[in-house]
C-alpha cells in the first residue's frame, strides 16, 4: 500500500479536523476532499486501503500479469494524489479513479509494447451471453474448489488476457468490476452504445475461445 509521509492536522482560521476521526464513515470523496483540503495522510490511506483489492483485480485481469498491474496500481494513486486539487467535487470517485487507471494502463502497454492479438479466423457463432457470463462468475478460485473448477477459471483468464485491449478493459470493468455500461463508458471516454458493441464483440469472441471448457 502506497504510505504517505507523516503530517499533522492542518488548522486554519475556519476549518479544524480532529485528531481522532472514524473515516470508514467517509465517502470516497470526502476523504480525497479532506486529503485535499488538510493533508491528513489518514484519509488518503483510507482511499488506497479501499480500493486496494479491487482496483488491483481489474489491472490484473486488464494487464494480464501480477508485476504490471502492481505498477500501475501504485502510478494510478500517484496521479490522484496530483490531480487531486482537480478533482471535481460534484462527481464520483471511483469512475475518475478508474479512468486515471486506465489511463496508466495504456501507458503500460505502450511502454511495454505489448500488443495481445488474436486470430480468429473461424465464424463465430452467435451464442448466448449467459454462456460467458457463468464461466466467469467465479473470478478467482477458491482454495477448496475441486482441480475441474480451477481448470475452468485459469482458461476463462487466459481468454480474457488474449482479447484485443478494448474489450479486455471493457469485459475488466463490467464483468468483473459490476460497473454499469454508463459508468466504464465514462471511465474510458466513449459512448454507452460503443461500450455496449465492444461487450458483444468481447462476449462473441470470448464464447468461441471457451466453447469447448468445461
Amino acid at each position: 500500500m502506497i504510505r504517505l509521509a507523516p503530517n499533522t492536522t492542518t488548522t486554519d482560521a475556519t476549518y479544524t479536523t480532529p485528531l481522532t476521526v472514524q473515516w470508514t464513515d467517509w465517502s470516497d470523496e470526502d476523504l480525497l476532499l479532506e486529503y485535499r483540503l488538510t493533508g491528513i495522510r489518514e484519509a488518503f490511506e483510507e482511499l488506497v486501503y479501499r480500493y486496494e483489492k479491487e482496483l488491483y483485480n481489474y489491472l490484473y485481469y486488464y494487464l494480464g500479469n501480477a508485476a504490471d498491474a502492481e505498477d500501475v496500481f501504485q502510478k494510478t494513486f500517484i496521479k490522484v494524489l496530483e490531480e487531486c486539487n482537480r478533482f471535481d467535487a460534484d462527481r464520483s470517485f471511483r469512475p475518475w479513479l478508474y479512468k486515471i487507471a486506465a489511463n496508466e494502463a495504456v501507458n503500460n502497454f505502450r511502454r511495454n509494447k505489448r500488443h495481445t492479438t488474436v486470430s480468429l479466423d473461424a465464424k463465430i457463432s452467435d451464442c448466448d451471453e449467459h454462456c460467458f457470463v457463468e464461466s466467469v462468475a467465479g473470478k478467482e478460485p477458491a482454495p477448496f474448489e475441486e482441480p475441474m473448477e480451477r481448470e475452468i477459471a485459469s482458461k476463462v483468464r487466459e481468454a480474457v488476457e488474449a482479447l484485443p485491449d478494448t474489450m479486455r478493459q471493457a469485459v475488466s470493468l463490467i464483468y468483473f468490476q459490476g460497473m454499469t455500461y454508463r459508468e466504464a463508458a465514462a471511465v474510458v471516454g466513449v459512448h454507452c452504445t460503443a461500450m455496449s458493441q465492444r461487450i458483444k464483440g468481447a462476449v462473441n469472441k470470448l464464447n468461441f475461445m471457451l466453447k469447448n471448457v468445461g
